[in-house]
């Protein structure tokens, strides 16, 4: 398994899927830089509103956009090298092949949420006040990524069977599906939600953006663990369920 997680990941080296892990990450640095030399003296932001401001622009509108485009740049990269015709002449199990692409998607996503960490952390000492909340940017990532791991499998789905629109098009309705879902008692339900509900214990702000108040029922921490199994089980069962559905569909 090892030897096919490499191998797929050798085939994106230089492709455009390795350069969006940097670049989507970066445009939260780039935004600041500007700022940075706009603003007023004394009026700096506190880093709670930093991290309310990008911790709920990444899962709401990076993770499940980004996740899309990842997934439908994988499957042309496949389509340029001959649509998988070469499962035919190398006894490799298509299944596992399948298991390999999701764990490199998930790895791409770990790499960019690592660099938006570093963004964050850059943005901060460039436009806000006070210490640095390490915990909160790390935690905060880091849920993050686990809480969106359960739509990888997900949109590759999408994109081998039908293709970049159709990718993209299942990664924007699961966005508004998720941004409508998240503060509901039926978030659970909903893949695209969960990273975003996680963020309201975790950083204390709204899907909708707005920080909550201390005493706001959102900021329980109790659907963390929740959230976070949701998204593992879902990874772990999509997979297997779309590996089979790979391994039975024919190589065009």
């Amino acid at each position: 398994m090892l030897d096919w997680i490499r191998s797929e990941h050798l085939k994106y080296k230089r492709s455009f899927a390795r350069r969006l892990v940097l670049l989507a990450p970066l445009f939260f640095l780039l935004i600041a830089i500007p700022q940075r030399w706009l603003i007023a003296p004394g009026a700096i932001k506190p880093w709670t509103l930093l991290l309310g401001q990008v911790y709920n622009w990444w899962p709401l509108l990076f993770m499940p956009l980004g996740t899309a485009l990842m997934a439908a740049l994988v499957e042309l990269q496949e389509k340029k090298a001959g649509r998988y015709r070469n499962l035919r002449m190398h006894p490799v199990p298509p299944a596992g092949i399948w298991i390999a692409k999701v764990a490199v998607l998930a790895y791409y996503a770990l790499m960019s949420t690592l660099v938006l960490m570093g963004a964050v952390l850059a943005s901060g000492l460039l436009t806000a006040a006070g210490a640095i909340p390490w915990s909160s940017i790390v935690s905060g990532g880091l849920v993050i990524w686990l809480a969106a791991l359960g739509t990888i499998p997900i949109q590759l789905w999408a994109a081998a069977w039908k293709g970049t629109l159709f990718s993209l098009l299942v990664g924007f309705l699961g966005m508004v599906a998720g941004v409508a879902a998240a503060p509901l008692p039926y978030w659970v339900f909903v893949p695209w939600s969960w990273p975003l509900r996680l963020m309201a214990p975790v950083i204390g702000v709204h899907p909708n953006g707005v920080l909550l108040d201390a005493a706001d029922p959102l900021r329980d921490a109790a659907v963390i663990p929740v959230g976070i199994g949701l998204s593992l089980a879902t990874v772990i069962v999509m997979t297997l369920l779309t590996s089979v559905w790979f391994g039975r569909r024919e190589v065009r």
